[in-house]
């Protein structure tokens, strides 16, 4: 069994910090090895000191709890307690996946029983490398809301937003997925059908099982042969498109022909 368990406190409400370090205080097996106010020193802190366990506030300005998550990488994925001022029907959504949360304000009792349940997941020899639970969160979430409208892309040590309108097209890399925006890309760690499952459907369409495109980037398509086509986009760069996802992608050409 570990000795402690490492811990990082991520809020943007001084208040609330010192909150949850009061109540781990009290739990001499823990040791608090960080404490973040915004996502990109949440980051930051759990890429480098790859903590056991990350109280992590879901609603922050500039950059939320679930970006960070997203957008660390990490040999190990800590076992997450939210902390949340969501109302009681995002809340069912966090029982549900049987994610643990801290709905503001907490008592000591409610703390103590997510610790417990989060103490008991860490001690556990089951413990996934990577936290299933956390990402049917982040499915149900997604799911919940509006459509993508920025993703959070990690570059040369900088931290930055890309509105998804700017993307002329994305492929899949391994466990990666390139946007193509111009003349560069950037990787994200995504897979291209989560992003497929969040991208509004009236921009964006898959044109082979590797690829999406941004329909207001393509300028015309061009027959090959046996059903398939190639897609040159309005920067010059041309793509191929399977018969599987030909008449998807013909039909919302037509459509957005008839809108203009």
């Amino acid at each position: 069994m570990k000795n402690k368990i490492t811990a990082i406190i991520v809020d943007d409400e001084p208040i609330a910090r010192e909150g949850i370090r009061v109540q781990l205080a009290r739990y001499p097996e823990v040791q608090l090895i960080a404490e973040c106010e915004n996502g990109p020193e949440a980051v930051t802190a759990i890429e480098q000191l790859v903590p056991d366990l990350l109280f992590l506030d879901v609603q922050m300005p500039g950059m939320n709890g679930f970006e960070v998550l997203q957008v660390s990488e990490t040999p190990k994925a800590p076992t997450v307690i939210f902390v949340t001022a969501f109302d009681q029907f995002a809340v069912k959504a966090f029982e549900v996946n049987a994610v643990d949360y801290l709905l503001k304000p907490f008592d000591d009792e409610r703390f103590r029983k997510a610790f417990e349940r989060a103490r008991s997941k860490i001690y556990s020899t089951t413990l996934e490398s990577l936290d299933q639970k956390v990402l049917k969160l982040l499915d149900t979430t997604a799911s919940a809301r509006t459509f993508l409208e920025r993703l959070v892309v990690k570059s040369q040590g900088r931290i930055f937003f890309l509105p998804v309108n700017e993307i002329d097209w994305m492929e899949s890399a391994d466990n990666y997925v390139s946007l193509h925006t111009g003349v560069q890309a950037h990787l994200i760690r995504d897979t291209l059908t989560s992003l497929e499952d969040r991208l509004d459907p009236r921009h964006f369409v898959r044109i082979r099982s590797s690829a999406i495109v941004n329909i207001e980037r393509v300028k015309e398509l061009r027959p090959l042969f046996k059903g398939e086509f190639e897609v040159v986009l309005k920067n010059g760069t041309k793509l191929r498109t399977s018969r599987r996802y030909r008449e998807k992608l013909t039909r919302m050409l037509d459509h957005s022909y008839e809108d203009n």
